[in-house]
């Protein structure tokens, strides 16, 4: 059970199916791995895996970036998990550190309209809040119950989301988001540059002078910046922080 399958090429390589028996063995007496199928367990109406070619969530066709395993969703804007995922990383401990706002408030205000990126979480108002009614579920997405916010909550919140404008620029910069841009590499990015202005008119030359900015780092921060609504969100959050 403890035997990944999470790689499409290598369920290819190895023609997988469901249902079929599979081989398994340690890869280095530790880690255990599937290394082939019993076809001669196979039942005759097996057929090959078929993967979705669209968002299940937003209907966007998936893609697939060259020297990469997995497919993914590129409406990271309008897709309503990505968004809400999105937020929930803008507000973690690591990130903007936003106390009193957990996953169930960001989703249950975003069904409510009232967050739709990162830079609402700075328009909120405590009168706004105050006895909202929303719905939550399990991890499961079962057993459904109301849930309002009350007003000891509400203070949390406001204090939490006034507290985080004192956050330093290189948590700032990694709760953005930007796709390969972790912990580390905010840091050395906040450093070399100072400023986001700097890093938002960087070449793609300047980017990789940074130290641990390799190529795919680099295209990838021109690309973040590229996309008119992050610059919106980010003329936004300026305000808003």
């Amino acid at each position: 059970k403890r035997a990944s399958l999470h790689n499409a090429d290598q369920i290819e390589k190895l023609d997988i199916r469901e249902g079929d028996y599979v081989f398994v063995e340690k890869g280095g007496e530790i880690i255990p791995k599937v290394v082939g199928v019993d076809t001669a367990r196979r039942p005759t109406h097996s057929q090959p895996h078929q993967y979705i070619s669209n968002c299940p969530e937003c209907g966007t066709p998936l893609v697939r970036s060259e020297g990469e395993a997995i497919h993914y969703c590129p409406n990271d804007n309008g897709c309503p998990p990505q968004i809400k995922g999105k937020m929930e990383h803008f507000i973690s401990r690591k990130a903007m550190n936003i106390e009193g706002m957990g996953s169930e408030t960001i989703s249950g205000l975003y069904d409510q309209g009232m967050l739709r990126n990162v830079a609402d979480i700075f328009d909120l108002r405590a009168e706004q809040l105050l006895g909202i009614e929303f719905t939550v579920s399990d991890e499961f997405g079962e057993n459904p119950k109301k849930r309002s916010i009350q007003e000891k909550s509400v203070q949390n919140l406001m204090a939490g989301i006034e507290a985080s404008k004192q956050i330093p620029f290189e948590r700032v910069l990694f709760a953005l988001g930007i796709r390969f841009v972790g912990e580390t590499v905010a840091k050395k990015l906040a450093r070399h540059f100072k400023t986001i202005d700097a890093i938002a008119s960087a070449t793609f030359e300047q980017l990789i002078e940074a130290d641990e900015v390799g190529e795919k780092i680099a295209q990838s921060i021109l690309d973040w910046f590229a996309i008119n609504d992050n610059q919106s969100i980010l003329e936004r959050l300026r305000i808003g922080g």
